[in-house]
């Protein structure tokens, strides 16, 4: 057998590690989508298209789906507000301490989420840092509502994948090139009009590709709207969670999770087809 022809032999054991931990619970998450829930609550084994009827035509799966979106969305953009300049920043640098200011740009990540979600509790809580700031400083009476609400879960998502945005645009920006910034500033281009004319069109595949990878994180987050919502918030993944856990109803959470994942497909498709015609 050639080397050419052993070059695929790589990928047995990741394909095999896929199939076990990914494709096989997912073959049982589809079967159980099939299942009913009998009048005292427990499963019933069966082929029926009942329990997707009744939720996904439950007002309420219509309100988490908004939610989802809507929350993904606002994170997505604050994080990318965030991620462009800090990303175009290492990708630019000649410093000698590029690594460090890379490492430090995407430590968050090396940070359990859960601890992460309680240093936010201690910053915007009712005594944390930021209400304690503006209370000495005279400009609010009272403590601002910044956690347990809409208001603290997306602070806390759009730094969750802020390090995974700058990842995905120091990926993305291979297509930058100086010399045509050079070129527009050498024929009277204004900083802003070099940005604005050559930069951030060269930079729209990178910032594609971004927004999806920090749309699609959002989407799937759990501990963030749990904990920082404080029960209040209600999205696709806190919903499949509550009822495979608390309600113990699977056939419910299996139709979620399966709706959450072709919604996902469907939108990070979108995401790479945009890339794509950006790239052209």
């Amino acid at each position: 057998m050639t080397a050419s022809r052993r070059l695929p032999l790589l990928l047995i054991p990741a394909a095999l590690f896929l199939l076990v931990v990914y494709v096989w619970p997912s073959l049982g998450l589809f079967r159980n989508a099939f299942n009913e829930v009998g009048p005292t609550g427990a499963m019933v084994e069966a082929w029926s298209l009942e329990t997707w009827r009744t939720t996904l035509h439950d007002s309420f799966t219509i309100e988490l789906t908004l939610n989802s979106l809507w929350l993904s969305t606002l994170s997505t953009l604050i994080a990318l507000c965030l991620a462009y300049p800090v990303s175009l920043f290492l990708f630019r640098t000649d410093s000698r301490f590029r690594g460090l200011l890379a490492v430090v740009a995407i430590m968050p990540m090396l940070v359990s989420g859960v601890v992460r979600v309680f240093g936010w509790l201690a910053i915007l809580g009712d005594r944390g840092l930021v209400n304690t700031t503006l209370q000495s400083l005279g400009l609010i009476s009272s403590p601002l509502k910044l956690v347990f609400n809409w208001t603290g879960v997306t602070i806390g998502l759009a730094e969750s994948i802020m390090p995974y945005m700058i990842l995905a645009l120091l990926a993305g920006f291979g297509r930058l090139d100086r010399t045509l910034e050079e070129a527009a500033r050498s024929l009277g281009a204004s900083p802003f009009r070099t940005f604005r004319r050559v930069t951030l069109p060269l930079s729209l595949p990178a910032i594609a590709l971004a927004a999806g990878l920090g749309f699609v994180l959002s989407m799937s987050a759990y501990i963030t709207p749990k904990l920082l919502g404080g029960g209040r918030v209600f999205v696709l993944a806190t919903e499949i969670f509550e009822q495979a856990t608390t309600n113990t109803n699977w056939p419910v959470a299996a139709v979620l999770a399966i709706y959450t994942l072709v919604l996902l497909l469907a939108l990070l498709a979108a995401s790479n087809l945009v890339a794509r015609r950006l790239q052209r």
